[in-house]
C-alpha cells in the first residue's frame, strides 16, 4: 500500500498538471470581467500539437530535436524524487533535493541548447537571458531548501516535508514565512510568469521562455507545453506542501495538497491581474531580493 500511495502524486501531476495553468488564465479572465478559456484547453493545445507534423530548419542539428525531449524526460524524472506535501516520494534518499534541482538545471539546459541551435538571434537572446535569471534563481531555491532541511533536520526531500507540522511552524515562523515568499517568487522566476515575463506575449524582444521555444513545432511544440506545465506543478508543490503543513492519512494529504495546488493557481493568477511585467533591468534585482530572503531564513533558523 505504501508503494501504491507514493506513485499517486506522480500520477496526479502527470493528469492534472496542465489544468494549473488553466485555472491561472481563468483567474486572470474573471477578474477582467471576460469568460475566459475552458478549463480543458491545455489539453486540447497538447493533442492538437501532436497531431500536427513537426518542421525542422536546414540548420538545425539533433541537439533541436532532443532539446524538448530531454527537457520532459527530466521533469519527468523530477517527478519521483519530489513528495506532494506529506505524501513520500516513490524514490527518496539522503540528498535527493540536489537531485532535484539538479534535474531542473538540465532541463533549462537542454532548452537553451535547442534554442542556441536554431542559430536565430532571437532565441540565443532569450536564451542568454533564461541563464541570466537562472544564475540568480538557483541560489535562492538552494538556500531556501536548505533552510528546509535544518528544520526538518533532514537531507531528503521527503523526510524535510514530512517534518513540516504546525509544531515546526511554531518553532520557526519567520524563518519558514520568508522561505514561502522565496518559493512564491521562484514560481514566478522559474515559469516565466509575471511580473519576471509574460507568458501571452508575442513580441520577441521582451520575451524570455517563449521566444527558445519559437522555431518548434509540431510534437516538440507539445512535449514543451506539457513540460511547463509539470513544472509549474512541480515547483509549486515545494510552495504549498510548506504553506499547508496537513500530515495525517493519505487521501487527507492528497486532499489538502490538490486544494492547495488549486488556491496557487488562484493566486498566481491574481498576481498577473495586479501587476505589470518588470522592465528587465529589474527582473535580476527581483529575483536577488528573493535570495535575500532565503539567505535571511537560514541565518536565523542557524541562530
Amino acid at each position: 500500500m505504501t508503494i501504491a500511495v507514493s506513485l499517486l502524486p506522480p500520477l496526479c501531476a502527470l493528469v492534472l498538471a496542465p489544468l494549473l495553468p488553466a485555472v491561472i488564465n481563468r483567474t486572470k479572465a474573471f477578474i477582467a470581467g471576460r469568460r475566459g478559456p475552458p478549463l480543458l484547453q491545455p489539453y486540447r493545445d497538447v493533442l492538437k500539437a501532436l497531431r500536427r507534423g513537426a518542421v525542422y530548419g536546414d540548420v538545425t542539428s539533433w541537439v533541436f530535436r532532443l532539446g524538448p525531449v530531454t527537457n520532459l524526460a527530466a521533469l519527468l524524472a523530477a517527478l519521483l524524487v519530489a513528495p506532494f506535501g506529506g505524501i513520500a516520494a516513490p524514490m527518496n534518499f539522503t540528498g535527493d533535493l540536489i537531485v532535484f534541482l539538479g534535474l531542473l538545471a538540465l532541463g533549462r539546459f537542454a532548452t537553451m541548447l535547442a534554442a542556441l541551435d536554431t542559430g536565430s538571434s532571437f532565441e540565443g537572446m532569450g536564451a542568454s537571458r533564461e541563464a541570466h535569471f537562472a544564475v540568480l534563481a538557483e541560489p535562492a531555491l538552494l538556500l531556501a531548501l536548505a533552510t528546509l532541511a535544518r528544520a526538518g533536520g533532514a537531507l531528503s526531500l521527503t523526510a524535510i516535508y514530512g517534518a513540516l507540522t504546525p509544531a515546526l511552524w511554531a518553532a520557526a515562523l519567520p524563518s519558514l514565512l520568508l522561505v514561502a515568499m522565496t518559493l512564491l517568487v521562484i514560481e514566478l522566476v522559474e515559469n516565466s510568469r509575471v511580473p519576471v515575463d509574460d507568458p501571452t506575449t508575442h513580441l520577441e524582444l521582451t520575451m524570455i521562455h517563449e521566444v527558445m521555444v519559437l522555431d518548434h513545432s509540431g510534437p516538440d511544440f507539445a512535449y514543451i507545453q506539457y513540460a511547463a506545465a509539470l513544472k509549474l506543478w512541480l515547483v509549486g508543490s515545494l510552495l504549498v506542501g510548506l504553506m499547508v503543513p496537513v500530515r495525517g492519512e493519505w487521501w487527507v494529504c492528497l486532499s489538502a495538497m490538490l486544494l492547495g495546488m488549486a488556491l496557487l493557481g488562484a493566486t498566481i493568477g491574481m498576481i498577473e491581474s495586479a501587476m505589470a511585467r518588470y522592465r528587465l533591468l529589474r527582473v535580476p534585482q527581483f529575483i536577488v531580493g528573493a535570495a535575500t530572503l532565503s539567505a535571511v531564513a537560514f541565518i536565523v533558523i542557524l541562530a
